[in-house]
């Protein structure tokens, strides 16, 4: 077995499998999780690290961290099209590529059509690792040189990235370290602009002291994005808050839900968010009173204001959330459940009213850390769903008829 290297320790292979589920009928209450098909893989040796996401025109992207049988890393990707899955494309192949189960790389399509991804780096003999951010006007044929959007040049941590569209580029959000010493150990969260001819924008903080390794979400909406991050205050209050960026600056960033979970450690869960016009659905993770819970808030007015949430799991999460929006108002919801059998991928569908639908089993994985995060997408009325199946050491895909 292989050893990746993770946040300043040593993990055992990160392996997860994806798979891809396709849907029909998102409206209504009417449920929209399917039985399924297993479809070929694009990829073609021990892989991990599944990402999803959804371009302007509904295509599907997947990307993948992969490791040959000489050992080498690359990032690569495919995008689905109703034959299966295209022949995989490589972003980047490199020895110093980080391979973190909770710290995953990316790939975007713009609204102009060029490409954007991100992956990380390690620092040779140095310690930490880099954000490094790759732009493709070809469809991912080729790609930039990657330019890395913090302007420090310590050796720390710079990592958990979220993309997101913007005028002219991609706007590039992560968790930065360079502010921790021997005094302080707050962690900011970040932001700057890449824009297509390569250029980088102000580098801005949208919050000086936030879960030092809890992944950031983001999603397009009507005139910018939105953002949810996990907080962190002085107190050790690690609840949930969302800002917006209106393309020149972020709002004061508020709490989704008063969860009031006080923890001393990060406890490695980020949250999680989507829109269908102005409906927002938000997914998280949280342990107050020592009761574990996956639980969603859903939005009719843009995220401006979120109702009370809804607990989605079966009674044993382990977490590991995602959630996409769906246009009558409701959600779907995976996350990682406890079972007799190890752990399992769930989903649950939630009506706009807070009504859960029956659980549904994704597919089989384990409760440590080589299972990953699953994720789910949504495109048109297909939704796309990824997990690990950590028996394989693999990527898999499936559609859900």
């Amino acid at each position: 077995m292989i050893r990746f290297i993770t946040k300043n320790r040593s993990l055992r292979a990160v392996t997860v499998a994806a798979t891809l589920l396709v849907i029909t009928g998102c409206s209504g209450d009417r449920s929209v999780l399917g039985s399924i098909e297993e479809l070929t893989t694009p990829a073609k040796g021990e892989s991990g690290e599944p990402n999803l996401s959804v371009g302007p025109r509904g295509d599907v992207y997947l990307s993948w961290l992969e490791l040959s049988d000489q050992g080498m890393k690359s990032l690569n990707f495919a995008v689905k099209s109703p034959e299966g899955w295209s022949a995989p494309r490589t972003i980047v192949q490199s020895d110093t590529l980080l391979i973190n189960y909770a710290d995953f790389p990316s790939i975007l399509e713009l609204p102009d059509g060029n490409l954007a991804a991100h992956w990380l780096s390690t620092i040779p003999e140095r310690g930490g690792y880099n954000v490094s951010v790759g732009i493709s006007r070809d469809k991912g044929n080729t790609w930039s040189q990657p330019l890395t959007p913090h302007r420090d040049r310590a050796a720390v941590e710079h990592g958990f990235v979220s993309l997101a569209p913007v005028s002219g580029g991609v706007a590039v959000i992560w968790l930065d370290s360079r502010k921790v010493d021997k005094e302080s150990d707050d962690v900011s969260l970040m932001a700057t602009v890449v824009d297509v001819d390569e250029k980088l924008g102000t580098e801005s903080e949208i919050d000086d002291r936030v879960c030092e390794c809890c992944q950031p979400s983001s999603v397009a909406v009507p005139g910018g994005f939105l953002t949810v991050y996990r907080d962190r205050s002085k107190e050790e209050i690690r609840d949930i808050v969302i800002t917006r960026f209106d393309g020149k600056e972020w709002s004061t960033p508020k709490t989704v839900f008063d969860d009031r979970w006080q923890i001393a450690s990060c406890p490695i869960q980020g949250p999680a968010i989507s829109a269908a016009r102005d409906h927002v659905a938000v997914a998280w993770y949280t342990g107050v009173g020592n009761v574990p819970k996956v639980q969603v808030a859903l939005s009719a007015d843009g995220g401006k204001t979120f109702g009370s949430p809804t607990q989605i799991d079966e009674g044993d999460p382990m977490g590991r959330v995602d959630v996409i929006a769906l246009d009558s108002g409701g959600a779907v919801v995976t996350w990682i459940e406890h079972t007799s059998r190890g752990g399992e991928v769930r989903a649950r569908q939630v009506s706009a009213n807070g009504r859960a639908q029956d659980a549904v089993t994704v597919g089989k994985s384990s409760i440590g850390n080589s299972s990953g995060f699953p994720r789910v997408e949504r495109s048109g009325e297909s939704i796309v769903f990824a997990w690990t199946d950590t028996d394989e050491h693999r990527i898999r895909t499936a559609v859900a008829r």
